[in-house]
């Protein structure tokens, strides 16, 4: 059974920012794309960023230039950085693990992420 274990989410003031992480298997993260999305209250989820086993990035146009993707292959784990974080940012995140090769996607539980003075 794959497994994506997240962390870092919380309450942040507006401007503020967090960073999530998502550790998952070897098998898993060397091959398919990782990704963070979100669901706000009442809307559908989205595409936040998703990065690619080579690198390749893209991202939200409601977020670029605030978040950034990375990975870690060492640790087998992708980070999602939020900078400047805004009250609309107010979501449940989720890590997401993509085959490259089948329409199998692998969610995490989501972690929740308040932006409130």
């Amino acid at each position: 059974q794959v497994q994506l274990a997240e962390s870092g989410g919380g309450l942040v003031q507006p401007g503020g920012s967090l960073r999530l992480s998502c550790a998952t298997s070897r098998s898993i993260f060397s091959i398919y794309v990782m990704g963070w999305y979100r669901q706000a209250p009442g809307k559908q989820r989205e595409l936040v960023a998703r990065i690619t086993s080579g690198g390749s990035t893209n991202y939200a146009d409601s977020i670029k230039g605030r978040f950034t993707i990375s990975r870690d292959n060492a640790k087998n784990t992708v980070y999602l950085q939020m900078n400047n974080l805004k009250p609309e940012d107010t979501a449940v995140y989720y890590c997401s693990a993509g085959s490259p090769f089948a329409a199998t996607t692998y969610w995490g539980q989501g972690t929740q992420v308040t932006v409130s003075s």
